[in-house]
């Protein structure tokens, strides 16, 4: 059985609307609009946050009694917050905005609605801008009284078309500001372009809950920046659940889909008992698959579902399950070329393509390395307890290495964390001079000079092969050689050709699960269940084949 979320109203209480116009039942002869609300059978209201001033207190007394007697099944909580002038736009918001950032709103428990009825009309444009912003999660109720002032008034649910004023603008803008700097860890970027990014991250981040794929080289800080993006959805009550993480990467075989989908108890062995997987445990959160390309294909069919439906079944089980979460991806693939390689969904690709986002490498943002040297270095001083500075020579001596073509930074923002960490580390006295850095400029380049070398040995390596006679490309030769010269001649045409490209799939894959998803892909996706990797292991037994022996050979 669902339980339907709680009524919970926000409001003012009126000094002049809901103000009591005479004694005992004449009490009840006027409208008021506080009163009113919390009459209506169908739209029960659980709790009752009202906002009061000093000068009310006795009306507070009033009312309270009241509504004790219209709902006794309501709770009603006061807040009293004293305001100097109630038509100061500033001073109105600036109080609401500090009294919402200190209220617990539980987004899964509860539904929220504001009243915007009473109070003055600055007031309630402070409430649409709150409430449009999403500082405050609900929505804009208003009431309004009956023709017989005696009888039950009305209700409804409205957006208004509301004037943005200058001093509201301004902080809005604030807000905006502080948002980006949020997402880019407080460091002042100089960048334009990266900047212009952060925005637009902001931007999607507050107003979509579509899927938010963040693409760039290693190191470029994709992690980190899913986490904050977490954090500002948090903050706008965008999302109540936890962060979910998960390198896909590390995911291989059986094991991923249980990670990802759960499995239920005896489903294989060693499953004593259920396991949720890291989709469920995101529900009503967000979930970040970082380095999405390297999923494999069984489970990004099953990722695809869980977006599109939210629902999927856990290993072992013919139940689905629910979850509601919301995606963010990192990649540092090309996944359109993964897609042309049959690597990676193009449908998968296509739902989580909406919002795409390549975050720069380091070399491409050369302004930007100084006011991320002041950035690791007060992280140092956080991590460590020890604050370490750096004199001005040795300063403008890394940095001007830093901004060079010398400076290849292949491991983007992670090598320049390591490069200030071992400078940090070394300082003599707590302070960063010529020669620590003259030592770790001298230590880069070996590193990335090393790193060079690997790759140019590795091409000439694969170069030298491709030209060798003595050693053609397994994929590149009749795959039928292997045979028997018995079993060939016995094969027809349509055999022969059959099995030769059922061996070169097997020869061009990294193991039997992935030759048998390329073989029976169409056959797969048709059939709940299926086990394709034994009809593959049967097949190639008939002519006295297995698949290790075809990697091998």
């Amino acid at each position: 059985m669902v339980t339907k979320p709680a009524n919970v109203v926000l409001g003012i209480l009126g000094s002049t609307l809901d103000a009591v116009g005479g004694q005992g039942s004449a009490r009840w002869e006027r409208w008021r609009p506080t009163i009113d609300l919390c009459r209506h059978p169908e739209l029960p209201i659980a709790r009752l946050e009202l906002i009061t001033f000093p000068e009310t207190r006795r009306l507070v007394e009033l009312t309270l009694a009241d509504l004790a007697k219209v709902s006794r099944a309501t709770e009603v909580r006061c807040h009293e917050l004293p305001f100097k002038n109630p038509w100061d736009f500033e001073e109105v918001y600036a109080k609401l905005f500090e009294w919402l950032r200190s209220f617990e709103f539980r987004t899964e428990s509860e539904q929220y609605f504001v009243h915007i009825t009473t109070g003055t009309h600055v007031a309630q444009i402070c409430w649409f801008l709150l409430t449009e912003s999403r500082h405050l999660p609900g929505r804009l109720l208003q009431t309004s009284p009956a023709r017989d002032r005696r009888a039950l008034g009305q209700y409804r649910i409205i957006d208004l078309d509301l004037n943005h004023y200058d001093a509201i603008a301004r902080r809005h803008a604030k807000e905006i500001h502080d948002s980006v700097s949020f997402l880019k860890a407080g460091i002042e970027t100089r960048n334009v372009a990266f900047n212009h990014l952060m925005a637009s991250i902001e931007v999607v981040a507050t107003r979509s809950d579509a899927p938010l794929l963040l693409a760039g080289p290693t190191g470029a800080g994709k992690s980190q920046l899913a986490r904050r993006i977490y954090a500002l959805k948090r903050e706008r009550h965008l999302v109540a659940g936890p962060l979910v993480e998960v390198n896909c990467a590390t995911l291989r075989g059986d094991g991923a889909m249980s990670t990802l989908f759960g499995h239920t108890k005896g489903a294989f062995t060693g499953a004593a008992q259920d396991r949720p997987g890291l989709l469920r445990s995101a529900n009503g959160g967000v979930l970040f698959l970082d380095e999405i390309g390297e999923l494999g294909l069984d489970e990004q069919a099953m990722l695809l579902r869980a977006l599109e439906d939210k629902t999927f079944f856990p290993v072992g089980s013919d139940k689905p399950v629910k979850s509601d979460f919301r995606l963010l991806a990192g990649t540092n693939r090309d996944l359109a070329q993964r897609v042309a390689r049959g690597l990676f969904r193009e449908d998968l690709l296509a739902r989580i393509n909406l919002w795409t986002f390549t975050l720069p490498g380091l070399t491409e943002r050369p302004e930007d390395i100084e006011p991320n040297l002041d950035y690791e270095l007060r992280r140092w001083e956080e991590q460590s307890g020890r604050r370490v500075t750096i004199n001005r020579q040795a300063r403008e001596g890394f940095l001007a290495f830093a901004r060079s073509a010398d400076a290849l930074w292949r491991g983007n923002f992670r090598d320049l964390n390591a490069a200030i960490t071992r400078m940090a580390t070394l300082a003599p006295g707590g302070r960063i001079d010529e020669a620590t850095v003259s030592e770790e400029l001298t230590r880069l380049r070996k590193a990335w000079t090393a790193g060079f070398s690997d790759a140019a040995h590795k091409s000439a390596g694969v170069a030298s092969r491709a030209r060798s006679d003595q050693q053609p490309d397994k994929t590149q030769v009749d795959p039928l050689e292997v045979l028997p010269s018995n079993v060939l001649t016995s094969l027809d045409r349509f055999e022969r050709v059959q099995l030769a490209d059922v061996i070169t799939v097997c020869r061009q894959s990294r193991n039997l699960s992935e030759a048998d998803r390329t073989l029976f892909a169409s056959s797969r996706a048709l059939k709940a269940k299926s086990n394709d990797a034994d009809r593959l292991r049967k097949y190639l037994l008939r002519f006295g084949l297995s698949f290790d022996g075809l990697v091998r050979g």
